[in-house]
């Protein structure tokens, strides 16, 4: 299982470009890196009454939709790297199911599920705020897919770029792999109880999957 923002597709720095847009088009004052650092990681529309004090969320959504969509059109949001989708087909030759549970609302994802996206033959779901009852970091997160794919937590590895992904997975009984590759975090920022390992890029997952998976035998 694999986070979305900041562990397959480094998402934060387009996301503030992307967000403060929106905000110059409401006529609100840009936020700072650090208030948008503060919160990255937590579902957009819990984060941004923190990010810009004050704004109007009815009127923030469809002005987010819409530039999001430039910006997919772009090619300047949630550019998969060719060495990460080389990693996923690793993954997969090896024998294993490849699927993604991110904080992001159904409307985010929803390019990521179209039949001609890059992940189309990759992935073999995706469980966003959409489709789950409960977001990260409560464990619980992982309920609907472990309940839908039949998997039990020691099966499972789970790989993402935060803290609360980590406790997350740490508090579900699976196994954590922190993704550093954003440099947004550095390993001291988590609970050492709840990370299993941690790589420097994300390919390296693919060796560490496998020394996981040695040591279960």
């Amino acid at each position: 299982m694999i986070d979305v923002d900041d562990t397959l597709c480094m998402t934060e720095a387009a996301s503030f470009a992307l967000e403060n847009e929106v905000l110059a088009a409401m006529g609100r004052p840009p936020m700072t890196r650090s208030r948008h650092l503060a919160s990255w990681g937590e579902p957009l529309l819990e984060a941004m009454p923190r990010r810009s004090p004050g704004i109007d969320m009815a009127a923030f959504a469809p002005l987010f939709a819409t530039t999001m969509d430039r910006y997919l059109e772009q090619g300047r949001l949630d550019v998969i790297p060719p060495e990460n989708l080389a990693a996923l087909d690793e993954l997969i030759l090896s024998g294993r199911r490849v699927m993604l549970l991110t904080s992001r609302e159904g409307h985010e994802v929803r390019h990521m599920l179209a039949p001609d996206h890059v992940l189309a033959d990759r992935i073999s779901g995706v469980w966003h705020r959409g489709n789950t009852r409960h977001g990260k970091p409560d464990p619980r997160a992982f309920d609907e897919l472990l309940a839908h794919t039949g998997l039990s937590p020691a099966q499972c590895v789970y790989v993402g770029d935060s803290p609360g992904d980590a406790v997350a997975a740490g508090g579900a009984g699976i196994a954590f792999i922190a993704c550093l590759q954003s440099g947004v975090r550095r390993l001291d920022d988590f609970d050492s109880r709840h990370v299993t390992a941690s790589v420097a890029v994300f390919p390296e997952v693919v060796a560490v999957v496998e020394d996981l998976s040695r040591t279960r035998r």
